[in-house]
C-alpha cells in the first residue's frame, strides 16, 4: 500500500519516453510483492524477542508460535530469490543492483540497535521504490525518480517517527534507539511535520521538472491535506490516534499513483 503506487509511479514516468511491456509492468509488481515480503520477513525474524516482551507486538506470528523460525527463514529466503529472478527478468541492470536493494530494506530492521535515526532509514527503504520502478521499466538519465524518491522518503520517514511515539518507554527500557526516544516526543512530532511538508515540496517540484499537466497538482493538494489531518491527530501528550494517522497514509499512496496516473494519460 505504501511503495508500491510510488513504484508503479517511478515507472509511468519513465514509460513515457521508454516503450512501455506488459512483462515490465509484471515484473516490477513482482519485484515489490517479494522484496516487500522479504524484508518484512526479515524484520520479524530479527526482532522476535522483542515483539514478544512488548504488548503491542506480542501476538505477532513468530512471538505466538504460529509460525517457527525455520519457516520464517525459509519464507525470506524464497522471497529474496523471487526478488533477484524478477530483477533479472526486467534487465541486467536491475539485477546487478539486486543485493544493494535488499540489503537497504534489511538494515532498516537492525537500525534500531546502533542508530537513533532508524526512521529515516525506512525512508530510504522505500525510497528506492520509485527508483526501481524507473530503471525496471527502461528509464536512465533524469531527475524524476530521485525526486520522487525524496518525496517517499520524507513521507514514510515521517509517518513512521509518529509511529514509533508509541514504543517510547519500551525502546528506552530494552536499548533500542529511535528519532522519538532520543529527542523526545514533542521534538519528534515537530520534525515529523517538517519532513510532510517537505513530501508535498518534492512532489510541486515534480510537477515542475516532469511538465505535468495541472491535474496533477490537484493531487498532491488532497496528499497535502491527508497529512496535513494525519499530522493533527498526534499530539505530545496524547498519542491515543496513532494507529489512525498511520492507516490514512494508505490512501496518501493511492490517491497520488490514481492522479498521476490520470495527469499522465490526459497530458
Amino acid at each position: 500500500m505504501f511503495a508500491l503506487p510510488f513504484a508503479l509511479t517511478g515507472a509511468l514516468l519513465a514509460w513515457r519516453t521508454e516503450r512501455f511491456a506488459w512483462s515490465q509492468l509484471l515484473w516490477i509488481i513482482v519485484c515489490m510483492a517479494s522484496a516487500r515480503s522479504a524484508a518484512m520477513g526479515f524484520n520479524r525474524l530479527v526482532d522476535a524477542r522483542f515483539d514478544a516482551l512488548n504488548p503491542r507486538t506480542s501476538m505477532r506470528e513468530l512471538p505466538r508460535g504460529a509460525m517457527s523460525t525455520t519457516e520464517a527463514a525459509l519464507f525470506v529466503a524464497v522471497s529474496s530469490a523471487g526478488f533477484v529472478y524478477g530483477t533479472a527478468r526486467l534487465s541486467t541492470l536491475c539485477l546487478l543492483l539486486s543485493p544493494l536493494a535488499l540489503a537497504i530494506v534489511f538494515w532498516y530492521s537492525l537500525a534500531k540497535r546502533y542508530t537513533s535515526y532508524t526512521q529515516l532509514f525506512l525512508g530510504l527503504a522505500m525510497a528506492v521504490a520509485p527508483v526501481g520502478g524507473w530503471i525496471g521499466a527502461g528509464g536512465r538519465e533524469g531527475v524524476e525518480p530521485w525526486l520522487l524518491g525524496l518525496a517517499i522518503g520524507l513521507w514514510v520517514g515521517g509517518f513512521d517517527i509518529l509511529y514509533a511515539c508509541q514504543d517510547v518507554e519500551f525502546d528506552r527500557q530494552h536499548g533500542l534507539r529511535s528519532i522519538p526516544a532520543r529527542f523526545g516526543v514533542g521534538t519528534a512530532i515537530l520534525l515529523s511535520r517538517l519532513m510532510h511538508v517537505a513530501t508535498i515540496v518534492a512532489m510541486a517540484a515534480l510537477w515542475r521538472v516532469a511538465d505535468l499537466p495541472p491535474l496533477y497538482l490537484a493531487g498532491v493538494a488532497v496528499v497535502g491535506c491527508l497529512l496535513a489531518y494525519e499530522q493533527s491527530l498526534v499530539h505530545e501528550g496524547d498519542l491515543s490516534q496513532v494507529k489512525k494517522a498511520f492507516d490514512l497514509n494508505g490512501y496518501v499512496a493511492i490517491i497520488y499513483f490514481a492522479t498521476t496516473a490520470l495527469s499522465l494519460f490526459l497530458g
